[in-house]
């Protein structure tokens, strides 16, 4: 069985990711002028100065590397031949996981035809320097990422590679790329957290500037968890392995992070898991809707693999101190206190039936988030109805991810990138409209944007690159996606994200226009 390739191979074939950091632009806030969508006007366009990283730059270093030092990168940039090279390097049970959708892959397949369906018409005789890929999320509260791309959630890395989340985190904390956390990680929040502060950054905040982490409350679930596993001289998450190139990463000093729920059954869970990652340092709340129950796919059927079933992918609620009192509750007998360890089996049971239970919350509950959460953004993944997107924006939600969870769920339904624009016009004034599902290019990501979403969220590539070369494979294809859509908007006539609409579209329905790209 092929097993994946360790983060530390040689050092001495691969391009340097971290001269994206060393590259870090330092300008005096250049202005110039660029034509607005009609060409009647000119809109004064202001170039930031407060070291944006330019991804661009990765593309003349590849070549800078190979020509000179004959360093080849770590995986191919081919986004076509990823998948059959992390097919390779992969075990068959984590590749099918990951690369899988549910049926026959129809909604897989009309994600990729619906982006070669959408056509870019580029503008010419442009000024597109210097580029500003910077995207405003929830208003000045939540800061300015550097570019509109976003890490989806992925639970059970460790299926992927033993760097796991841990790997991808860093990988996105390197490249200023905000990192969503699953439920279904197989990595504790709290120990992702601790080794991307344990790994330091170019240029650590200075005490004025740097914002305290929020106190913890005197009741918190990670806190008690945390002092109570000191005190017992217990572990209470399981073992993970080593990640191997932590040493060779240089991540924002303040990596920015959000959360990801499965929405468990019991409102005291959810309360603690919501408690951690406030604590934790999450900016975001992002509620998966559409995976209250596992869909049918027919790759994991056929070999049986369900993770979570063995442990895989509990990290979280096994690290938790209310889902752990709650699971001694009912399986201790007599003088027997049942922990989660001496039964990983009816542990993963219990917390399956929590998040994956087959009982859809309803629109009402929604308030009870917003309690337990409080004034920090809460955003609806999974949104693909206008009726919904409607409701959402009703609801008092702060935005929604227009998703079709990458054709993982449901076999045949309809292409995120097809309702975009509808949700967009219907509810775009009220929420953050963001993306998902089907992102393999740059181009790709500035057609959706385009299309209206203020940020897309990638997955699949990253998790393939995390798959052949642990994080320094993840770190590669994310550089790469990003130095895409960096020369793709100037080679499009576009200085600043802002300026991207649907008039540089154009969908176009042929025969001749089948190929997908999964």
């Amino acid at each position: 069985m092929n097993r994946p390739r360790s983060s530390t191979g040689d050092e001495a074939d691969r391009p340097n990711l971290n001269n994206l950091n060393a590259n870090i632009r330092d300008e005096k806030t250049p202005r110039s002028t660029a034509p607005t969508n009609n060409d009647n006007t000119t809109t004064t366009v202001v170039a930031s100065n407060s070291n944006k990283i330019p991804y661009g730059q990765y593309q003349i270093d590849i070549y800078f590397q190979a020509l000179t030092a004959g360093k080849k990168p770590v995986t191919t940039t081919d986004p076509n031949k990823l998948e059959q090279q992390a097919r390779e390097a992969m075990s068959p049970q984590g590749f099918n996981y990951v690369f899988g959708g549910a049926g026959e892959q129809a909604t897989m397949h009309a994600n990729r035809l619906a982006f070669r369906q959408w056509k870019v018409i580029p503008r010419m005789l442009r000024d597109t320097l210097p580029r500003n890929l910077s995207v405003k999320l929830f208003g000045k509260t939540y800061g300015t990422p550097d570019s509109p791309v976003l890490m989806a959630p992925i639970g059970v890395q460790s299926a992927y590679h033993p760097d796991a989340e841990t790997g991808v985190a860093k990988a996105c904390a390197a490249l200023n790329v905000p990192f969503i956390y699953s439920t279904a990680s197989s990595t504790p929040l709290e120990e992702i957290v601790a080794a991307l502060e344990d790994t330091g950054g170019p240029s650590p905040p200075s005490p004025e500037t740097e914002e305290p982490a929020p106190p913890a409350p005197a009741d918190d679930p990670a806190t008690a968890a945390s002092a109570s596993a000191s005190a017992e001289g217990k572990d209470p998450g399981p073992a993970r392995p080593p990640t191997s190139s932590a040493s060779t990463l240089v991540p924002d000093p303040k990596p920015s992070r959000w959360f990801q729920l499965y929405w468990p059954v019991d409102d005291d869970i959810t309360a603690s898991l919501l408690s951690r990652a406030r604590v934790a340092g999450c900016e975001v709340l992002v509620v998966t809707l559409d995976t209250f129950t596992m869909a049918w796919r027919p790759l994991d059927l056929d070999t049986g693999f369900l993770p979570f079933a063995v442990g895989e992918g509990n990290a979280l609620g096994f690290s938790d101190s209310v889902f752990r009192q709650k699971f001694s509750d009912k399986f201790s007998t007599g003088e027997n206190e049942a922990q989660v360890e001496d039964n990983i089996i009816a542990a993963s049971r219990y917390w399956a039936w929590e998040v994956f239970s087959g009982h859809a919350h309803k629109w009402e509950d929604l308030a009870t988030l917003r309690k337990l959460w409080g004034d920090r953004p809460i955003v609806l993944k999974g949104v693909l109805s206008v009726e919904d997107a409607v409701l959402a924006a009703r609801s008092g939600v702060d935005g929604i991810i227009v998703s079709n969870h990458g054709g993982r769920q449901l076999d045949g339904a309809v292409s995120s990138l097809e309702m975009l624009p509808e949700i967009v016009d219907a509810v775009g004034d009220r929420l953050t409209v963001m993306f998902d599902s089907g992102i393999r290019t740059g181009v790709d990501v500035l057609k959706a944007l385009a299309l209206g979403a203020k940020a897309v969220l990638v997955g699949r590539p990253v998790i393939y690159g995390l798959g052949i070369a642990g994080t320094e494979g993840a770190k590669h294809v994310l550089a790469s996606l990003l130095a895409d859509v960096d020369q793709s908007m100037g080679l499009l006539g576009v200085q600043t994200v802002g300026e991207l609409n649907r008039s540089m579209l154009r969908k176009i329905s042929y025969s001749g226009d089948v190929k997908t790209s999964l």
